[in-house]
C-alpha cells in the first residue's frame, strides 16, 4: 500500500488543478448516490459499539446520517472550490550577483492518517490530500472500519474515474495494532503521519512513528467568564460549547468564572448545564455557592472528557485564569468572555494555544468553519501547521535558484 501511495503521488503532483477539483466534485456526487450502502456499513458499526457499551458521547461521533453524509459532500465540493496551492510561488528574491533565488510550494507526498472513531474523516482527508496533491493512506479505528471501508472504496473508486491516479486514496482494512504500527514505521514511503483520536492514540503514535508526525485533536478547552461579559449570551456559549457534541476535542471542558461575578453566574450556569444532563464537577469556592457539586479533584483539571462532564472553578481575574490554562490546557482552543477589548487582547495574547476567542463558542474550531473547506486535523503544534488544517498545510516548499552560468567563487 506505501508503495503504491509513494508511486501515485509522483503522478498526482503533476495534475491540473482542474483534473483534481473534476474529482473531488465526482468523488461529493457518489457519495449520495451511493447514500444507502454508507449507511448500511454505518449501522453494522453503530450496533457493534453500542453492544460493546461504549458510552452515547463516543457513540455519536461514529454515527452517519442522511445530513451527516450529505456535508460530508458540501465539504469535498467546497475544497475544490479552495485556491490550488500547488506551484505556487511563495516568494523570489536577486542576490547582488544576479542570482534569482524562489520559493515553490509542493506537496509533502503520502500522508498517513491513524484515527478513531469519526468516518467522516475518511472524506475529508481524502478531499484535502487529492486537492493539495498527497496520496493518502487511512487507517481508522476498528470502531467505523466497515464505514470506513464502504466510504473509502467509493471515493477510490470515483477518483479514478476522473483520472486520479490508482493508489492514491487507500483505506488499511486490518484493524489489528500491529498493522497501524507498521504503518508508523514506513519512513521510506510516508512523508507525514496524522494521529486523530484521543490522548492513549496521540501518545502511542508519538512514542512509536519513525515517520514524521503532526500531532492533533487532544482538546482540554476553556471558557473564562470575566466580571463584565454579557451574562445571559456567556450562558448560551457555555451551552453550546459544552452540549452540542460533547464528545468532540472542540467542546469545552472547562468553565472558569470571575470571583466577583460567581455568585450570581454559578447557580444559573450550573441550572442550564444540569438541564442538559451535565455532570458539573467544582473547586471548593464554587461547592460554596452551590454545594451539590461534585468535588473536582486535581486530575480533573487535566482532563478531557469527551462526555456530558464539565469543571468549573472560580479564579479571581484575568491574570489567574491564563495562568491555570496555560498550566492545564492542551493548546487547542480557549475563550474569554468579556466586554473589555483590552481584556481580550491580554488573552489572545497570553493563552498558548492554537485557537483563541473572545466571546465565541470553542465549538468554531473547525477547518469548514474558518472557510477552509474541510480539515484534516486540528494541530496543537508550533509547527509550520498550527490549528485547523486544510490544503495549503498538506504542502511545504522547495528553492529553484536561476542562474546564468554563475559559479561559487
Amino acid at each position: 500500500m506505501c508503495r503504491k501511495a509513494k508511486e501515485a503521488s509522483y503522478k498526482l503532483a503533476r495534475l491540473s488543478t482542474e483534473t483534481k477539483n473534476s474529482a473531488l466534485y465526482n468523488m461529493a456526487e457518489a457519495l449520495g448516490k451511493n447514500e444507502q450502502e454508507i449507511l448500511e456499513a454505518n449501522r453494522k458499526d453503530i450496533e457493534t459499539s453500542r453492544a460493546k457499551g461504549v458510552k452515547e458521547a463516543l457513540v455519536d461521533r461514529l454515527i452517519l446520517n442522511k445530513s451527516r453524509i450529505s456535508k460530508m459532500a458540501q465539504c469535498l465540493r467546497e475544497v475544490a472550490g479552495l485556491p490550488d496551492p500547488v506551484g505556487e510561488i511563495v516568494k523570489t528574491w536577486t542576490r547582488p550577483n544576479g542570482l534569482i533565488i524562489g520559493q515553490l510550494r509542493v506537496p509533502l507526498g503520502v500522508v498517513a492518517v491513524i484515527y478513531e472513531s469519526r468516518p467522516d474523516v475518511t472524506s475529508d482527508a481524502s478531499g484535502i490530500c487529492l486537492k493539495s496533491g498527497n496520496a493518502v493512506i487511512l487507517r481508522g479505528g476498528s470502531d467505523a472500519i466497515n464505514s470506513n471501508i464502504a466510504i473509502g472504496n467509493i471515493l477510490s473508486d470515483a477518483a479514478s474515474e476522473s483520472g486520479i491516479p490508482d493508489g492514491t486514496i487507500q483505506v488499511v482494512h486490518v484493524t489489528d495494532r500491529s498493522a497501524a504500527l507498521e504503518l508508523m514505521k514506513m519512513r521510506d514511503y510516508v512523508d507525514v503521519l496524522i494521529p486523530r483520536g484521543g490522548a492513549d492514540l496521540i501518545r502511542a503514535v508519538v512514542d512509536n512513528a519513525k515517520v514524521p508526525v503532526i500531532e492533533t485533536g487532544i482538546g482540554n478547552c476553556h471558557i473564562y467568564v470575566e466580571r463584565d461579559a454579557d451574562l445571559d449570551r456567556a450562558i448560551d456559549i457555555v451551552l453550546n460549547a459544552k452540549c452540542q457534541r460533547p464528545g468532540t476535542c472542540n467542546a469545552a471542558e472547562k468553565l472558569l468564572v470571575h470571583r466577583d461575578i460567581a455568585p450570581v453566574f454559578l447557580p444559573r450556569v450550573i441550572g442550564a448545564l444540569r438541564g442538559q444532563g451535565v455532570e458539573v464537577r467544582g473547586c471548593e469556592e464554587t461547592r460554596k455557592i452551590v454545594p451539590d457539586v461534585k468535588p473536582a479533584t486535581e486530575e480533573d483539571w487535566y482532563t478531557e472528557y469527551l462526555d456530558l462532564i464539565i469543571g468549573v472553578k472560580v479564579v479571581s481575574g484575568l491574570h489567574s485564569a491564563i495562568e491555570h490554562i496555560n498550566k492545564y490546557g492542551t493548546k487547542h482552543s480557549d475563550s474569554i468572555l468579556t466586554s473589555d477589548f483590552n481584556k481580550a487582547l491580554s488573552f489572545i495574547r497570553d493563552v498558548d494555544s492554537a485557537a483563541v476567542y473572545w466571546n465565541a463558542s470553542t465549538r468554531l474550531t473547525d477547518g469548514n468553519q474558518y472557510g477552509l473547506g474541510a480539515e484534516i486535523g486540528i494541530s496543537t503544534q508550533k509547527m509550520h501547521a498550527r490549528g485547523p488544517m486544510s490544503v495549503q498545510h498538506l504542502t511545504t516548499i522547495k528553492y529553484f535558484v536561476l542562474g546564468r552560468g554563475h559559479i561559487r567563487e
